[in-house]
């Protein structure tokens, strides 16, 4: 995919906007066919109800707010809180001023499909994404804006130096496209680096058949030393010789896909079971 064409001007700062905030990591988007084109990112097939993280003055919530949907903002800055009830009064009582990372989702959707949309806080972004794994059962789909270099390292694929954990644990349950590149001149105050648009859409089985927490340990323990084979990365696991000489274990993690990552977990999982007992 290429650079992001604009359609058409970017408004100017206002009085009476929001001011960004540095130890929020804000970067409010301005460009309003860029908006438009991230809210036109989800499917609605499945689900009735939208969380839109970091609204900020709302360029994406208005897009939103356009479709059949019951849309819910979640934003920590009380300056962005107050703007928006101000210049959406159709939220109604769906502003959350809550940090997201923090807030239990449960007491907005209880067990009701939602998905996630948002221009993210380069700073927070990853742990959105650790979150969304978290409550993967309730969000068959997530889109959105990061940082570019984060959002190609989400969908890369094995054997590229990108490649990682989010990769992995990411794609073992949902389908993830980079849809395009966004340039920083869309942004106020501009970023200094590209960002870009992602969609990740949730497996219709995300079920796993070797144990998930051993999964998300696995991967993560493989990566933290990711030069060296998973014979050598994974000795903290405390595995029998025999298993060790097994083919895969003479390979490095970014060679491995979400398949084999999970194939190299039900082998590992008698041995943890056994370990911990």
């Amino acid at each position: 995919m290429g650079k992001y064409k604009k359609k058409g001007k970017t408004p100017q700062a206002q009085d009476g906007d929001v001011r960004a905030k540095k130890h929020l990591g804000q970067h409010f988007l301005t460009d309003e066919s860029v908006a438009q084109d991230i809210a036109e990112t989800l499917s609605y097939k499945g689900y009735n109800k939208v969380l839109e993280i970091g609204p900020g003055m709302g360029v994406l919530t208005k897009y939103l707010l356009k479709q059949d949907a019951e849309v819910h903002v979640i934003e920590i800055d009380t300056e962005s809180v107050t703007y928006l009830q101000e210049h959406y009064p159709q939220l109604e009582d769906r502003i959350h001023q809550y940090d997201f990372l923090k807030y239990d989702l449960g007491t907005v959707f209880r067990d009701e499909a939602f998905a996630v949309i948002g221009n993210f806080p380069y700073n927070i972004s990853t742990q959105i994404v650790f979150k969304v794994l978290e409550l993967k059962h309730q969000i068959p789909e997530f889109s959105g804006m990061f940082q570019k270099e984060v959002a190609k390292r989400i969908c890369e694929k094995e054997g590229n130096k990108t490649y990682g954990i989010l990769s992995v644990l990411v794609q073992a349950f949902y389908e993830a496209e980079y849809l395009f590149t966004v340039p920083p001149s869309v942004f106020n105050p501009p970023p200094k680096v590209d960002s870009g648009v992602l969609r990740l859409t949730r497996k219709e089985d995300f079920s796993l058949p070797c144990d998930e927490k051993l999964f998300f340990r696995v991967v993560k323990t493989a990566f933290q030393q990711r030069r060296k084979t998973l014979r050598n990365s994974l000795k903290s696991f405390d595995l029998p010789d025999n298993l060790r000489e097994d083919i895969i274990f003479g390979k490095r993690p970014e060679q491995l896909g979400f398949r084999e990552f999970i194939d190299l977990t039900l082998k590992i999982q008698p041995y943890a079971i056994s370990n911990q007992q």
